[in-house]
């Protein structure tokens, strides 16, 4: 009988460690690691490298390009030979194919996203997972536990997998890391990754029976960390298809806009209207594989009630010249022989459109005239995103139907919500000039002039780069009441904590915390579920004064991210989250030296501990005890 009782106390313990023991702690020693989880980056815009995957001459310099050479990103190129270049960047606008002389492709691997243009100055300026990356090794993960899903980013959705089978590729990664590694994966997905992935699920339902896809989410995806996400489209888009955006590289506006508009990603991320979605019908044969799609683009009551699509102001007030076609942008050698008293009689029109009326096509449909990339840009427009036989990826995004969702932006940082275009009297791509700029800053909405401009401003304003309205939209995947927690970024000892507990929550209302922030301080408002749906669970976090494109560098970030997985998979915590009752260092480089008590911060995690090789007090401020130790705090 009481070996039966040890067998059965064996067996228990057993199916313990397989279900939760993930990470293994004795005797205060981080004995195991994350055995079971893996980790699938999805980067953003612009930051895959692309590499050569041809041979060009280019005439009058020394460098050409090779099979394998990088293209996205070589500065040096970029500034020796950029004709040379363009034609491998650029797609064919209509039909996205490579230039006749050059075509590039994604490079593969943690390389391909970590620093885009590898070097001694370039690199740190273009690193863009390198840190997340060292983190993950500073604390104990294994090289194959964390995988990257490069995709070659000029792509319009539906192309991504005609050309390159992505999301196959995409499917048999998170298959392959199951059988790798044991357990579910955890998808970090930043700006334009998170609408990869948006399309990845809904492609992923029509390519496994309907009665498995839930299953199969479950078993291989444990959480979903959404960063930066546009969920409603992002402002800065219409720019760069108007106007021109460098990123800040050695180029001329109107090359960018070049580039861009034939890239078939471009319209990926246009702004559009939370009221309006496409209902679709989906038809599959499995046997072929081919599909059939029948949208129906409709707009609820209130797109045509409310100001703006919902959005703070106008995106875009755009004057039309008085005359139309090709005399409206006459080229210098033309202009001398142009008879301008009818351009000088003249008077332009300006108009103004909503983010509706930029994601239907009606705003590119009356530039026509005046512009010659509108045509362009409506048969993208209808070809790979309004017809998509999967989603058409211009509508609201509901919660993904994942275990665990993270929504995680910026806020509070000056972001453009809406331009003034007007002709610049320039051939094409420079035909428009941005002549004022409509910004959104911490509630209100000014001018690039300094004016105040009525509008519906958010409680906040966005990330520098997309709107507060638009990361914000996850708001609504929380349950019917939310608890609100306000904790500064640095570390803390719980002083300044401030907590609403079950705060009704509506649908498509934001959710204001009656919360006060102290001016010289950073702080991170967390929104978690207190009701949620059975088996779900969601939560907000914004993160005061965090750059788009530098949020996945952020150090606080990182190390929220890593107590809330260690806290999930630790067999002794007993709360939905994480707690947020203080914040001490986790790393030697959290600790530093208080000059004014002449000892090292945070005595009750750091001590003075000299090492050969340090140069100054700080350095030789580490961590007290173990990493399983300190981590013991946050159970």
């Amino acid at each position: 009988m009481g070996g039966e009782q040890e067998r059965r106390r064996i067996a228990i313990t057993i199916a313990a460690v397989l279900l939760l023991g993930i990470l293994e702690l004795s005797e205060g020693e981080l004995k195991g690691d994350y055995s079971k989880l893996s980790g699938i980056i999805i980067p953003g815009f612009a930051s895959t490298q692309l590499r050569a995957w041809s041979i060009l001459d280019c005439p009058y310099s020394p460098l050409d390009f090779n099979p394998l050479d990088l293209v996205w990103l070589d500065t040096t190129k970029v500034l020796s030979t950029v004709n040379c270049w363009l034609k491998c960047m650029l797609l064919d606008p209509y039909n996205q194919t490579d230039h006749p002389e050059c075509k590039s492709r994604p490079d593969s691997g943690l390389s391909a996203i970590t620093e885009l243009d590898p070097g001694y100055i370039t690199g740190p300026l273009s690193s863009v997972w390198k840190e997340w990356v060292k983190w993950c090794i500073e604390f104990g993960i294994e090289a194959n536990a964390i995988i990257a899903a490069p995709y070659d980013w000029r792509l319009s959705p539906s192309l991504l997998e005609e050309r390159d089978l992505y999301f196959h590729n995409l499917k048999l990664t998170f298959e392959t890391a199951l059988k790798l590694r044991g357990g579910p994966s955890i998808v970090f997905a930043h700006s334009l990754g998170n609408n990869v992935f948006r399309y990845f699920l809904e492609w992923l339902k029509l390519e496994i029976a309907p009665n498995q896809y839930i299953q199969w989410l479950d078993e291989h995806i444990y959480a979903y960390f959404a960063v930066g996400a546009p969920l409603l489209g992002a402002i800065e888009t219409v720019k760069g298809t108007l106007s021109g955006v460098t990123f800040g590289l050695p180029v001329s506006e109107g090359t960018a806009r070049l580039m861009f508009n034939s890239f078939g990603s471009s319209l990926w991320m246009m702004p559009f209207s939370k009221y309006c979605r496409a209902d679709g019908m989906y038809l599959k044969h499995f046997s072929g594989g081919n599909r059939k799609g029948n949208h129906t683009y409709q707009c609820e009551q209130e797109e045509f009630q409310s100001n703006y699509s919902g959005w703070p102001t106008n995106i875009i007030n755009i004057e039309i010249p008085s005359i139309r076609g090709f005399g409206a942008y006459p080229s210098v050698s033309e202009f001398a022989q142009t008879n301008l008293s009818i351009m000088e009689c003249g008077l332009p029109t300006q108009l103004s459109f909503s983010a509706r009326e930029i994601s239907d096509g009606t705003f590119f449909k009356a530039i026509e005239d005046y512009d010659s990339d509108s045509k362009r840009i409506l048969h993208q427009l209808k070809k790979s995103y309004h017809d998509d036989p999967v989603l058409n990826p211009l509508t609201p995004w509901d919660r993904p139907p994942i275990k665990n969702v993270f929504c995680i932006y910026g806020i509070d940082l000056k972001t453009e919500v809406g331009y003034y275009f007007a002709p610049s009297g320039k051939p094409y791509p420079d035909n428009w000039i941005i002549t004022d700029v409509i910004y959104e800053i911490e509630g209100t909405l000014f001018s690039r002039s300094g004016n105040q401009v009525e509008g519906n401003p958010g409680a906040a304003s966005g990330d520098e780069t997309v709107p507060y309205h638009s990361l914000s939209w996850c708001k609504n995947w929380l349950g019917s009441r939310v608890n609100i927690t306000r904790a500064p970024q640095s570390e803390h000892d719980g002083s300044d904590v401030q907590v609403e507990l079950n705060v009704e929550r509506h649908f498509e209302e934001d959710i204001v915390p009656n919360m006060t922030r102290s001016p010289r301080g950073k702080y991170i408002t967390y929104y978690e579920d207190s009701e949620s749906i059975p088996g779900k669970r969601t939560a907000v976090w914004e993160l005061d004064k965090a750059n788009h494109r530098n949020i996945v560098r952020s150090p606080v970030l990182m190390r929220e991210l890593w107590l809330q997985i260690w806290h999930d998979i630790h067999v002794d915590s007993t709360s939905q989250f994480v707690t947020k009752a203080k914040r001490g260092p986790l790393r030697n480089e959290d600790c530093y030296w208080d000059y004014g008590k002449a000892r090292c911060a945070w005595p009750e995690y750091c001590e003075y501990r000299y090492m050969f090789g340090d140069v100054h007090l700080g350095q030789s401020c580490r961590l007290k005890n173990s990493l399983a130790d300190t981590l013991l705090h946050y159970v």
